[in-house]
């Protein structure tokens, strides 16, 4: 797992998009970082930790007529 030292306006969609490659691993983001799951604007400096994500076409969470 690696670290990212946030910049003033971060948010965890961006730092998910920006790190991991895509928005739909926000939900890992902000599941390893519950410390600041009250935050949506991020202030510089905090240190997150960035998961390892399995990348793969799959989508969490998709309606049902998107699934195909």
């Amino acid at each position: 797992m690696k670290e990212y030292r946030t910049k003033s306006g971060d948010t965890f969609d961006l730092i998910a998009y920006d790190q991991l490659g895509s928005c739909k691993y926000v939900e890992d983001l902000i599941n390893a970082n519950r410390e600041y799951v009250s935050t949506l604007i991020f202030k510089a400096g905090h240190i997150l930790k960035i998961p390892d994500v399995e990348k793969s076409s799959v989508v969490k969470n998709l309606p049902p007529w998107r699934q195909k």
